[in-house]
């Protein structure tokens, strides 16, 4: 799998290829970075796949399809190069604030490791703050952390948790995740509008006022 060097992005019109020393972990890459070799290699292997399907890799229209699918897979689950302690560690705040800090609607893209179709929807993830408080934007990347990987949806929930619990020790982690799987909407069941919804709570999540007023401020602004 790539790995990737810094924070900051990288957009030199070469796919960030020149000069990276893969062998260190990212904090959060917003730009597309490849591992020149894993690129290769995958190209190799899905020239394979187009043509035992039935194609002919060497057709005007999919000449160059192994390399740019070889590098939507490395983005996609580029999930394995970032670091979720480093993430939230780099933006804790000593804070008296105990109430529920709540970030909803989060826009979630993931793989399902089934049939390795995508699942996509939204994650609302909150804490208790016991002393200290992250910056917002670092919940959404620790949820890019574990969605950029191959996964399932109720694996995908208690991941995010327990990473925010474990670097924050707050007084509680409330997690929902609402999504549509395509391996449910192209193949198999065919059912085009189900939607998957999986919990995780832990602290004073588990007490049922504090876990009701949590899925009240979730559901405050849906119509």
């Amino acid at each position: 799998m790539n790995k990737t060097t810094t924070e900051t992005t990288r957009q030199n019109g070469h796919d960030g290829e020149a000069g990276i020393d893969y062998s260190v972990p990212v904090l959060y890459q917003r730009g597309d970075v490849y591992n020149p070799e894993t690129t290769t290699a995958l190209s190799e292997r899905m020239r394979d796949v187009i043509r035992l399907l039935g194609e002919d890799p060497e057709r005007e229209g999919l000449v160059k399809t192994p390399e740019r699918v070889a590098k939507a897979y490395q983005y996609l689950l580029h999930g394995y190069c970032m670091d979720y302690k480093a993430i939230l560690e780099s933006a804790l705040f000593h804070e008296s604030y105990s109430e529920i800090v709540l970030v909803k609607d989060i826009e979630l893209y993931s793989l399902c490791e089934h049939h390795m179709l995508p699942f996509f929807g939204k994650a609302h993830v909150a804490y208790i703050p016991d002393g200290k408080i992250v910056g917002l934007s670092k919940i959404p990347r620790v949820v890019d952390v574990f969605a950029r990987r191959l996964q399932v949806q109720e694996r995908l929930t208690i991941q995010i948790r327990d990473a925010i619990q474990e670097v924050l020790q707050p007084l509680g982690v409330a997690v929902v995740i609402e999504a549509q799987h395509l391996c449910m909407m192209m193949r198999g069941a065919e059912k085009q509008n189900s939607v998957t919804t999986t919990s995780a709570m832990s602290g004073q999540f588990m007490d049922p006022s504090t876990r009701s007023e949590f899925m009240r401020l979730v559901q405050s602004s849906k119509p």
